[in-house]
C-alpha cells in the first residue's frame, strides 16, 4: 500500500512541477550556434524581430510570457541580475513596458546594448486625457515593425560585426516577409465597405491609420479599464448607424463588454490578434507575427466586405 501511495505523490509532484513552468520565459535553442551570445527581449514581437535576424547566432529569451500583461508584469531580482549578463536588451518602448526604467536604470554601468526599439517611430495619442499618453502598440501595423527590425538589426551589427552578412541576409528576409504582408492587407482594404472597426481594447490604432479605418475601442490603452454604461451605449448607437455586425475581440481580452455589444446589434464576436504572445498550442503549430496578421486580415475581410 504505502509503495502505491508513494508512486501516487512522486506523480502528484511531477504534475505540480510542470504546471509551475508553464508560461515562463520563453527561450529559442541554437543549434550549433554562438549560445554565448544572448539576446533579452521583453515580449512576443521583440522577440519575433531577435529570432528572426540572429537565429542560431544567439540565445534569445522572452521575460514576458504569453498571457501576461505586458503593462504590469515587474522583473524579479533575478531576472535583472541575468540581464546584466547579457549582450543585447530588447524593449518595444513608447510607455508599453512601464518598469523598464527599472532596468535600463541597473543596466547602465554594464556593457549591455539597450535596444528601444520603437524609436523613431511617429507615435499617436491614445483617447486619454493625458498629453504623455501614447499608443504604445507599435508593432500592430506591419510598417512599423519593420522599422522596428531596422533598429535591432543596427543593435546586431554594432555588438556583433563578425556576423554582418548573417544577420543582413536573414534581415532583408524578414523585411521581404513584411512588406508582402503590408501589400496584402493594403490591397484588401481597398474593398473595405466598411471603414470602422470596434475592438476590445484601444489597441490597433497604428494598424487602423496605416489602412485607413477607424477603430472604436471598447476600454482605453490598458485592457483593464471599463467602459461606462454610457459609453457602450454610445457604441452600439455607431454600429447600428453604420450596419456594424461584428466586434473584435482580443485572445487574452476578456470579452464580456464585446459580447455584450454583439448581442445588442444581433451580431457576432471575432478574434483580431494584437501579437502580444503565442500560446503553446500557436507555438507547436509554426504561428509567428506574419500567421497570426494574415489570420487577422482574413477576419477583417468577414467583417467589412
Amino acid at each position: 500500500m504505502r509503495k502505491y501511495l508513494l508512486a501516487f505523490i512522486i506523480i502528484l509532484l511531477s504534475i505540480t512541477i510542470v504546471g509551475c513552468n508553464e508560461g515562463g520565459n520563453i527561450e529559442n535553442n541554437p543549434i550549433d550556434g554562438n549560445t554565448d551570445f544572448k539576446i533579452y527581449t521583453t515580449f512576443y514581437p521583440m522577440y519575433f524581430i531577435a529570432d528572426e535576424i540572429a537565429k542560431e547566432k544567439a540565445s534569445i529569451v522572452q521575460l514576458i510570457p504569453s498571457g501576461v500583461e505586458p503593462h504590469d508584469w515587474e522583473p524579479t531580482l533575478k531576472t535583472m541580475a541575468e540581464l546584466k549578463s547579457s549582450d543585447i536588451f530588447i524593449y518595444n518602448g513608447a510607455g508599453m513596458e512601464k518598469w523598464v526604467d527599472k532596468i535600463t536604470k541597473s543596466l547602465q554601468e554594464s556593457n549591455v546594448e539597450i535596444v528601444e526599439a520603437s524609436l523613431g517611430i511617429d507615435l499617436i495619442k491614445g483617447n486619454s486625457n493625458h498629453d504623455d499618453d501614447y499608443d504604445p502598440h507599435t508593432w500592430v501595423s506591419p510598417v512599423n515593425l519593420m522599422a522596428q527590425a531596422k533598429n535591432v538589426f543596427d543593435a546586431l551589427i554594432e555588438v556583433d560585426g563578425e556576423n554582418s552578412e548573417y544577420y543582413e541576409a536573414n534581415y532583408k528576409s524578414l523585411i521581404n516577409r513584411l512588406e508582402k504582408l503590408h501589400k496584402d492587407i493594403s490591397d484588401a482594404s481597398k474593398d473595405f465597405r466598411i471603414k470602422i472597426i470596434v475592438t476590445s481594447h484601444e489597441a490597433f490604432g497604428y494598424f487602423a491609420k496605416e489602412y485607413g479605418i477607424t477603430q472604436i475601442p471598447i476600454r482605453g490603452i490598458s485592457p483593464e479599464q471599463e467602459p461606462s454604461p454610457a459609453k457602450l451605449a454610445e457604441i452600439v448607437k455607431l454600429c447600428r448607424e453604420n450596419d456594424i455586425k461584428y466586434v473584435f475581440v482580443e485572445k487574452f481580452v476578456n470579452p464580456k463588454f464585446s459580447n455584450v455589444i454583439a448581442g445588442e446589434i444581433d451580431g457576432d464576436v471575432l478574434t483580431l490578434n494584437a501579437a502580444h504572445g503565442l500560446s503553446e498550442k500557436e507555438i507547436l503549430q509554426g504561428q509567428d507575427y506574419t500567421t497570426l496578421m494574415y489570420d487577422n486580415l482574413r477576419n477583417l475581410e468577414k467583417a467589412l466586405k
